[in-house]
């Protein structure tokens, strides 16, 4: 398997199973120090004349920190075999276990952000902007209720694409 770039007008993808059913892993960090939690929110599109991703992260996240502190981060999709490891980086935290020993995954350190080298496909991303939910901008008031009963706003990240790579 070798991940190699695409062109962006070339990517044949359905964001809501690859987003919604599949899941991504969203990376954060540097060599010394990095973390991944598995998404299942976010979308792909064009901002400000830019291919970008939007990610969402709950503010006691772990990769928040992460998020934060660095400049860039990766989404990496996996076939359907890696969906218990998806499951494990989203259902415990970076703080208590290193997810990359106890899923087995590769992280790779070539591009600004860290991936992970069993990805099907990676997108690397500079941050644009991070707003933060706000309830009031909520039309239907069934979404604070269902998703927000700890009032725990996501923060919506927005990420210029600036690589996209392939497994050829």
């Amino acid at each position: 398997m070798a991940l190699k770039p695409i062109d962006p007008n070339s990517l044949e993808i359905n964001p809501f199973t690859s987003i919604g059913t599949d899941w991504m892993l969203l990376t954060a960090g540097n060599k010394e120090k990095h973390n991944t939690m598995t998404v299942s929110w976010g979308g792909l599109g064009v901002l400000w004349r830019k291919n970008v991703t939007y990610v969402f992260v709950r503010p006691q996240r772990y990769t928040m920190e992460f998020m934060d502190k660095e400049k860039y981060y990766s989404l990496c999709l996996f076939d359907k075999s890696y969906k218990s490891a998806l499951s494990l980086c989203g259902s415990k935290s970076g703080r208590d276990i290193n997810k990359d020993k106890e899923t087995g995954l590769t992280v790779m350190f070539d591009q600004p952000a860290p991936y992970y080298a069993q990805a099907k496909m990676v997108f690397i991303c500079k941050k644009m902007a991070k707003q933060a939910i706000d309830p009031h901008s909520f039309i239907d008031i069934n979404i604070d209720q269902t998703f927000y009963p700890q009032q725990d706003y996501h923060r919506v990240f927005a990420g210029d694409i600036i690589t996209i790579l392939k497994d050829q």
